[in-house]
């Protein structure tokens, strides 16, 4: 069974985590609100796993590398994701070199390096890095690599991320660059129902996606058996203090119920 995570307001924390196997927390919202905090304290208090981003999605860069070590040291999460660079394979490299070298051995918590590049060669190169040479504890994989749309082209761009990553892990599989005595992390999704697609993937730990709260909120229901065609451009973390209605919780809910049955039946 793949863990699987969704971002949430806070307003609807306690309800979204009843419904999910472990949280997932953004790193640059510790210090606009200090309630958000707290949720992933009790959390970790409770025994839940949490996974700590460095918000690279939300901010177009990873949070400062100091700043994430001493955010990190006071959550003490389950896992946290050593900053890295999007798209950029040697960058990732250097940054996950960096973390090693000054704070890996002084911060609590296991490490997630995510895979970078815009070619496979590049992906490739930066996976076995962080497998061989840092010797991550688990392994993540993007759902938006512009490589996807090169080759998986369709006219719509989310099918051709989708396909994109499922072609990419299949391949890399196939070819023996994947560890499989290794967790990996699916980041985020572009169409709910990718999780089909991976029942045959056993080394595939857990993902995170904000897809079926935003669709939920937004009033946007799955179709039933196909999931979504389209997506909703906001982010999360641009709602996260959106009211509690409970008009939409029914509808949140269902969305969430549907988006597990197409990652673990």
């Amino acid at each position: 069974m793949i863990k699987i995570a969704h971002e949430s307001p806070i307003s609807i924390f306690p309800q979204v985590q009843s419904w999910t196997d472990y949280d997932y927390a953004l790193v640059h919202l510790f210090e606009e609100s200090p309630e958000y905090l707290d949720h992933f304290k009790k959390a970790l208090a409770g025994g839940r796993e949490v996974i700590l981003d460095n918000s690279i999605f939300e901010l177009g860069e990873s949070f400062d590398m100091k700043k994430f070590a001493d955010w990190t040291t006071e959550l003490k999460p389950t896992w946290y994701i050593i900053p890295d660079a999007l798209e950029d394979s040697l960058q990732t490299r250097m940054n996950a070199v960096e973390w090693n070298t000054h704070y890996r051995e002084k911060v609590p918590g296991k490490c997630i390096g995510v895979v970078q590049g815009r070619t496979y060669q590049d992906i490739i190169d930066c996976y076995q890095f962080l497998d061989k040479e840092i010797d991550v504890d688990m392994i993540a994989i993007s759902f938006d690599y512009s490589y996807y749309e090169t080759e998986s082209p369709h006219e719509n761009k989310l099918v051709s991320w989708m396909l994109g990553r499922i072609n990419l892990l299949h391949r890399m599989y196939r070819e023996g660059y994947l560890n499989e005595k290794k967790p990996h992390h699916l980041l985020g999704c572009a169409l709910p129902q990718e999780g089909l697609f991976y029942r045959d993937l056993d080394f595939i730990y857990s993902m995170d996606t904000s897809n079926p709260v935003v669709h939920g909120i937004k009033g946007i229901p799955y179709i039933q058996g196909q999931g979504l065609w389209s997506k909703e451009s906001q982010k999360l973390f641009e709602m996260i203090n959106h009211p509690k209605e409970d008009s939409m919780l029914p509808l949140v809910s269902q969305n969430v119920e549907d988006f597990r049955k197409f990652w673990n039946g």
